[in-house]
């Protein structure tokens, strides 16, 4: 029988990926997870590290609260701020270049903050890691989107999701460990020889693709997102440290972080090569896609942040221990991210992420039942409903976003993608971090005023976090001692009411999603995002 031609019904649609690149697709995209392993990793030991870093030396840093934030936060800045040329980079130069480039830089920069000596230190060896991480994760994702045919493009990127669980279980686990053996600065050196692994394999395996038009690098747009993105987050930071949100050094910064951003957002709109097609926000299912990520990792960090002080500081669990109890989390987001693909072809993208959302809301606010006492199981079964939750936002979400785009843009729609993932995630530290700060100050100065020998800087240092206040209580003897269970009491009270902020984060989200998100079936391309051929690309969201 005589091969239907390809453009006859029922034949099978052209190939647009080499044969020989194909054939290795998945070792190509196991090769790729070792780059994704690393970025997330990183984020998941620092966040059970972070109780052991704000002990005073010789065992840790002795971080405040306020530098701990900025050690998570200066990362995640510099990454999303540098995302966008990132992105325009490796569709310019080769994915495979930028991404063997990120690697090193954060290699080097992982290096230096484990023996960072101070706090100051470590916030600034940590930005260089983000530096380098930023040239990383655009890379892995368009690469997948070029090695990938589009059918198989939804599952691949289920997989790339559901290895971010895994590094959510094996970061706290690997620093507990890690931190029961060695200095808090391993949970740092731990990524070497992950680095030395993946950029053998990638060496050989993986294939170098680019834009064959690529747009002009846009320095002045980069430069304006990280200059806006810092003074934002620095002033919401500083508003919890001081307690005080109405301080003119507080909505000085963060006014002028606001007006950055806004300026931003014009010269984008008026450049005729930005960083970020601001055109592309007219797709409202672009849009909500984008915002679902952004809103989700806004209330996830903020919560995670907490959590460990939850776990270590008022529960007393050992590094290792909290980072066992993330085990539920990270089970639920591997299982559910790589079979989300058949629930959306079912009920279709916009049911499966509403869904999604409401249900992390509500573990969100499931969390209010924790206290001083409440049985481990609870948190277990609340940690495992938001990964499942998770599971069914992230890969929908993001495969709406990269199958809005044609595959040369790959770089730029993955950069879209982390930025907000990013930005959400930084801020989710900052606004719901502060707010903590705040509500715990609130409800510890009365116990700290009536401590006596304390100078009035010592006091407000102490009022900061649950953990300055600890370490001032060890050193007081019997009217230490009776300062614990007031600090403990006061911390839950901050957390619950910091949580009721993320869950309402989260269902705002949702209503985002229901609004404008699909019902099922495809996201049409984005404005400005023709295919070369001139067709329209029809984005299957959960196809």
């Amino acid at each position: 029988m005589t091969p239907a031609p390809s453009g006859a019904p029922g034949a099978a649609p052209p190939r647009k990926v080499p044969e020989a690149v194909h054939r290795r697709r998945w070792a190509i995209l196991a090769v790729l997870l070792f780059s994704l392993l690393i970025v997330v990793l990183d984020n998941s030991i620092l966040n059970v590290a972070m109780k052991t870093i704000a002990t005073p030396a010789p065992i840790g840093l002795g971080a405040t609260q306020s530098q701990l934030e900025w050690a998570v936060n200066s990362y995640t800045l510099v990454f999303a701020g540098i995302l966008f040329t990132a992105g325009l980079l490796g569709d310019r130069l080769g994915r495979k270049k930028v991404l063997l480039a990120g690697m090193v830089v954060f290699g080097a920069g992982s290096v230096l903050s484990a023996f960072s000596g101070s706090p100051t230190e470590l916030i600034a060896f940590r930005a260089l890691m983000g530096f380098g991480g930023a040239f990383v994760m655009p890379a892995t994702l368009a690469i997948i989107m070029n090695v990938f045919e589009r059918e198989e493009q939804p599952k691949a990127i289920g997989i790339w999701a559901g290895a971010v669980g895994l590094a959510v279980a094996i970061g706290p686990i690997t620093g507990g460990i890690l931190l029961e053996h060695f200095w808090w600065g391993s949970v740092f050196l731990v990524n070497v020889p992950i680095v030395i692994t993946a950029l053998t394999a990638m060496s050989v395996l993986v294939p170098d693709s680019r834009d064959p038009r690529p747009g002009r690098l846009d320095p002045v747009g980069a430069g304006l997102s990280v200059v806006g993105l810092v003074l934002l987050v620095y002033g919401i930071i500083k508003g919890g440290q001081l307690a005080d949100f109405t301080d003119p050094e507080v909505f000085g910064t963060a006014g002028a972080g606001l007006l950055v951003l806004v300026l931003f957002v014009l010269h984008e709109r008026r450049s005729d090569h930005p960083s970020l097609d601001v055109r592309w926000f007219r797709n409202p299912a672009f849009a909500a896609a984008v915002s679902a990520i952004a809103l989700v990792f806004f209330a996830l960090m903020g919560v995670t942040f907490m959590t460990v002080f939850y776990t270590q500081s008022v529960r007393g669990f050992s590094p290792l221990q909290s980072g066992l109890l993330m085990l539920p989390l990270a089970a639920a987001h591997m299982f559910f991210a790589v079979r989300v693909r058949r629930v959306v072809e079912k009920f279709g993208v916009r049911v499966v992420c509403t869904g999604g959302m409401v249900m992390v809301s509500a573990t969100m606010a499931g969390f209010l039942l924790l206290d001083q006492d409440t049985p481990v199981w609870v948190l277990e079964v609340l940690l495992f409903f938001q990964g499942a939750s998770m599971a069914h936002i992230m890969p929908p979400a993001t495969v709406s976003i990269m199958q809005s785009l044609p595959r040369e843009r790959a770089g730029s729609g993955s950069a879209v993608n982390n930025t907000f993932r990013q930005v959400g995630a930084s801020l989710g530290i900052a606004v719901l971090g502060s707010v903590l700060s705040t509500t715990y100050r609130d409800g510890i100065s009365g116990r700290i005023a009536a401590l006596p020998g304390l100078t009035e800087e010592a006091r407000h240092a102490a009022g900061e976090s649950v953990e300055a206040t600890l370490s001032v209580a060890a050193t007081l003897g019997p009217e230490g001692r009776a300062l614990i269970g007031p600090a403990h009491e006061a911390f839950v009270h901050a957390m619950h009411v910091t949580l009721i902020g993320a869950s309402a984060t989260a269902l705002a989200g949702a209503a985002v999603v229901a609004l404008f998100l699909p019902r099922r079936g495809a996201v049409r391309t984005a404005p400005g995002a023709a295919r070369p051929d001139g067709q329209k690309e029809q984005a299957g969201a959960g196809a």
